[in-house]
């Protein structure tokens, strides 16, 4: 069997094309498109590499999948039964962490927006930490803490030195003694950790030494105001896994212990966040060509409603119909939003024959195109979960709610 995509769960047998050991056929023939696939066994092997590479490394290493990436609940059990923790941004996504079997004592909890009912669940569950961007939030965690007589652990996330990033606290002088004066005063947190996260679909050595550098700046100045930094977060920012293969994230993470060795770092736990490393190869849409155009434009019954760019996936297109003849003419792939935006590829290297009712692959889907979706007026696909040979519906349309409403 041929593999397409860089990706061992889809191959070529003949003219068929098979996702696990399920064929593309016994899929599109039986559900209606749009259809999007999740493979259970890419996901464990994701996790499991991932875990293997950095536990290899570190020895005081913890995971913590970033629910943001992808929070339908079939997606978090299956890297929940893995042994990694939850990293989470909203009280819908901490309920579903906990309701999930997620121990509190291995989720993080935190972003720009920490609003009092979600404190209050970390707090009152005891949560590993709650990381805060802004420093005025530490005085209303420690505040909700005393009034549960309840101590929190707090992690701090900097602003990193990527460019023009807005996302954390820079800690020049005037806010590092604010926050020296008002430490003293806080009696029921404890700051443990300092997260900084540079960027996504990072793939550059540099730009995980620019984080490293970062971190080891600030901790630096804390330790100056007296508060001593037990654990370092790096955040996440790994690509889709067939894009970094398990021999780049050697080198990879390899390269990061070199970084903080060299720069004398002490720490206790080193913390990473990845989501799109684990799901983004493991999930894929099979959509229809319903137009085709003489300057070979095709249009698929999806778009950018649930296939955003803003999910900055690394997409792939393969004509399903046509999956042995050559795909190496040059063709622009638009969607069903009716406005010129809507513009999944241009210039794509594709079939030569292009007919309407051909069915449409397209790879690296599994990471945030849920969760930045938009629907516009259309309703979610079908989901699957595909292990081995079996096919589980985990999303109807037609019976079930929309799970990002419920």
């Amino acid at each position: 069997m041929k593999k397409i995509a860089g990706n061992p769960y889809l191959k070529i047998e003949n003219d068929h094309i098979f996702l696990d050991n399920v064929s593309g056929e016994e899929i599109f023939n039986h559900y209606d498109t749009p259809i999007l696939v999740f493979l259970e066994n890419r996901i464990r092997e994701n996790v499991t590499s991932f875990k293997e590479v950095f536990q290899r490394i570190f020895e005081n290493f913890e995971c913590f999948y970033s629910f943001k990436a992808n929070y339908l609940p079939e997606i978090c059990k299956i890297i929940q039964s893995e042994d990694v923790g939850a990293e989470v941004i909203s009280l819908l996504e901490l309920k579903l962490a906990l309701k999930l079997g997620f121990s509190p004592n291995r989720v993080i909890v935190g972003g720009p927006y920490l609003p009092k009912d979600l404190i209050e669940k970390c707090v009152q569950n005891s949560v590993k930490e709650i990381i805060v961007y802004n420093l005025n939030d530490i005085a209303k965690i420690n505040q909700i803490a005393k009034n549960l007589n309840k101590t929190q652990n707090i992690c701090i996330r900097v602003i990193s030195k990527k460019f023009n990033t807005r996302l954390g606290i820079d800690f020049n002088e005037r806010n590092l003694q604010e926050l020296k004066k008002e430490y003293q005063t806080y009696k029921n947190i404890k700051i443990t950790t300092i997260l900084s996260h540079y960027s996504t679909q990072m793939n550059n050595i540099e730009h995980f030494k620019t984080n490293v550098q970062s971190l080891v700046q600030n901790i630096r100045n804390l330790k100056n105001i007296g508060i001593e930094i037990e654990n370092i977060n790096l955040g996440g920012g790994f690509p889709e896994a067939v894009i970094m293969k398990k021999e780049r994230l050697i080198q990879v993470v390899s390269s990061i212990k070199k970084i903080i060795d060299d720069s004398n770092l002490k720490y206790k736990k080193i913390y990473f966040e990845p989501g799109r490393y684990f799901v983004g190869d493991s999930g894929f849409f099979i959509a229809e060509i319903i137009k085709t155009t003489e300057n070979r434009w095709i249009f698929l019954n999806l778009g950018n409603n649930i296939c955003p760019k803003f999910a900055r996936n690394t997409l792939r297109f393969y004509n399903l119909s046509k999956i042995n003849q050559a795909h190496k003419f040059k063709t622009s792939i638009a969607g069903i939003i009716p406005t010129d935006q809507d513009v999944l590829a241009k210039n794509y290297y594709f079939t030569e024959n292009l007919d309407e009712g051909d069915y449409v692959l397209i790879t690296n889907v599994g990471a945030y195109s849920l969760t930045f979706s938009n629907r516009f007026p259309y309703s979610l696909p079908i989901i699957l979960l595909l292990k081995d040979r079996s096919i589980k519906p985990i999303f109807d349309p037609s019976s079930d709610m929309d799970f990002s409403l419920h």
